[in-house]
């Protein structure tokens, strides 16, 4: 079993604008912010890895946790869950859950999965589920990717117009499937393209890699990660950090206007 841990230090790619709802009821209720420590002496800097050292992670079981910061402020956490269920068959789970402030005292919870079948380095989606619990609301919306007609249906609390079947094309993707692609497509200097297909939308989302990893420090460990950014996303900037050996983001982080809005930072995984 492979763990990595520290003390602590969705817009999902795709979680982010899933959290954004949760923390910031969160972030409303914080407490004043404290003055920062001193700053530590920085850790020394890795060296880059060439294209050729890159190795992206396969597709495997693990479980992730991330904290979850809002404007700076911690809000609560994240569960990414990666399963495989036999044969072609996995799943993957994100549940976020509001653990500061008033999003706990109201229990706000969100649980998005999505099951997909693997066919050679393809990810296929086949269902997806999105669950918004809270003390004073309840909404569950459920889809359906209908390969042999063609279509993706959505159905539970949405707009009319997001109920209606959508044409598939190859390649289509859950908001989860696309950190899983990402994490399966990026190398130094790459440029990936997915077409998001959930909760009765269509979005084009289109990733570039940095030409050379970095050195990222996540809490009290620092990683020799590649910074991919989301290329057409307007005034949201999406922004994840991916490192050898590590089967999800170490980071991942909304900005908008220019301004960070939502970070997760990776605290511990586990994986076989």
């Amino acid at each position: 079993m492979r763990t990595s841990s520290s003390k602590v230090l969705f817009k999902p790619v795709l979680l982010l604008g899933a959290l954004l709802c949760t923390v910031a009821i969160a972030a409303a209720q914080e407490a004043p912010v404290t003055p920062a420590p001193p700053a530590e002496t920085a850790p020394p800097m890795l060296p880059a890895l060439p294209a050729l050292a890159w190795e992206p992670p396969p597709l495997e079981p693990f479980t992730a946790t991330y904290q979850a910061l809002y404007k700076g402020k911690e809000a609560g956490d994240a569960t990414m869950r990666v399963t495989h269920t036999g044969g072609d068959q996995w799943r993957v789970d994100m549940q976020v859950v509001g653990r500061r402030g008033f999003a706990s005292v109201l229990g706000l919870n969100l649980e998005q999965s999505t099951v997909f079948e693997k066919h050679g380095d393809v990810y296929v989606p086949l269902s997806q589920a999105t669950v918004r619990k809270g003390l004073f609301l309840g909404k569950k919306v459920t889809g359906t990717y209908n390969w042999p007609a063609g279509t993706a249906q959505w159905v539970g609390d949405l707009k009319k117009e997001r109920t209606q079947p959508i044409p598939l094309q190859p390649g289509d993707q859950s908001a989860l499937l696309i950190n899983l692609a990402i994490m399966r497509d990026a190398r130094p200097g790459a440029q990936m393209h997915y077409r998001y297909v959930d909760v009765g939308r269509v979005r084009q989302h289109d990733y570039q890699a940095a030409p050379d990893t970095e050195n990222v420090q996540v809490g009290e460990l620092s990683y020799n990660a590649l910074r991919v950014y989301r290329t057409n996303g307007g005034n949201d900037e999406t922004i994840l950090w991916v490192a050898n050996g590590v089967p999800t983001p170490v980071r991942i982080l909304q900005r908008e206007d220019g301004e960070d809005r939502i970070d997760l930072r990776l605290i511990e995984y586990q994986g076989v």
